[in-house]
């Protein structure tokens, strides 16, 4: 079946970022001019997804906002004959995507995130994108990539990023299968932040899941851990023993817009893309102790 829908999970407060997320969704502070979460909407959208489904709070209402039509402003655009930008808006959400929003009633983990999604998802294959992290791809889309591999495959995907030796203990770590002294894309299981002498590589989960809908039993069944949290890598466990998960490697950069310094890396990185920008923002870092 083909990957139509993408679950992104939004309704942390995202503590990380405070005090600025206080007020502000963390999925909508800026980056450059555009909300961090738009660049992961785009994302999911060039890879093919029609349907984004936000598992959201009720005190974040902004992020929906944003992904819904504002005739007034666009009214206001249209007199004032700002083309350019009211066509930068209208395509925020193209007319053949469909946004849709769940609520997480509780805080209570990634995975019962997932699991309130379920009635919008179904018995369909299913993306799951967390909006902290942007993916600049080096070259064709990896969240297509990932698709590509799934829908030839028919196994869950999982992407994955080389990661510093020193530093794999920030990260979900995932086993490979090995085929000879070669390492397979099938995966044996996943260590969350494991010690740097224990670690079973250097590959760390970046952000983006593809799931086939079995995944849900399995966060049904997912007993809370000890902060009373559903985890997603405990069910992903337990899928494990029924049927194949693949890593895709990522070819590119990521940013992780939900710590200070990712949050800065990721508007430098973008900002320099800018050919409007880019030379006087060299210019200026230049001039920086």
């Amino acid at each position: 079946m083909k990957v139509k829908k993408a679950i992104l999970p939004v309704a942390g407060f995202g503590t990380r970022l405070l005090p600025a997320s206080k007020s502000i969704p963390k999925e909508m502070i800026t980056v450059v001019d555009r909300p961090a979460i738009d660049y992961v909407v785009q994302e999911a959208i060039e890879a093919g997804i029609d349907t984004i489904v936000l598992v959201n709070h009720p005190a974040k209402q902004a992020i929906e906002n944003y992904f819904d039509r504002n005739a007034e402003l666009e009214n206001l655009l249209e007199k004032k004959k700002k083309n350019k930008i009211l066509d930068e808006i209208r395509a925020i959400v193209p007319d053949h995507v469909t946004v849709v929003a769940v609520r997480q009633p509780e805080p209570l983990g990634l995975g019962h995130a997932v699991l309130c999604a379920e009635k919008v998802i179904g018995n369909e294959p299913f993306a799951v994108l967390l909006p902290d992290v942007l993916v600049d791809s080096a070259d064709q889309n990896n969240l297509a990539q990932m698709i590509a591999q799934f829908e030839q495959n028919q196994a869950s995907q999982i992407m994955v990023e080389d990661v510093a030796p020193e530093r794999v203990d920030q990260y979900g770590i995932v086993k490979l299968e090995k085929q000879g002294e070669e390492n397979t894309t099938n995966i044996l299981g996943l260590v969350e932040k494991p010690a740097v002498s224990e670690a079973p590589s250097t590959l760390a989960v970046v952000g983006r899941y593809v799931f086939t809908p079995e995944i849900f039993n399995y966060l049904k069944e997912t007993q809370a851990d000890k902060s009373g949290e559903i985890q997603l890598t405990d069910a992903m466990a337990k899928l494990l023993g029924v049927q194949n998960i693949q890593a895709f490697t990522l070819h590119g950069q990521t940013y992780d817009c939900g710590s200070k310094i990712g949050y800065l890396k990721a508007i430098l990185h973008y900002a320099t893309q800018r050919n409007e920008l880019k030379d006087e923002l060299l210019e200026f870092i230049k001039t920086l102790n």
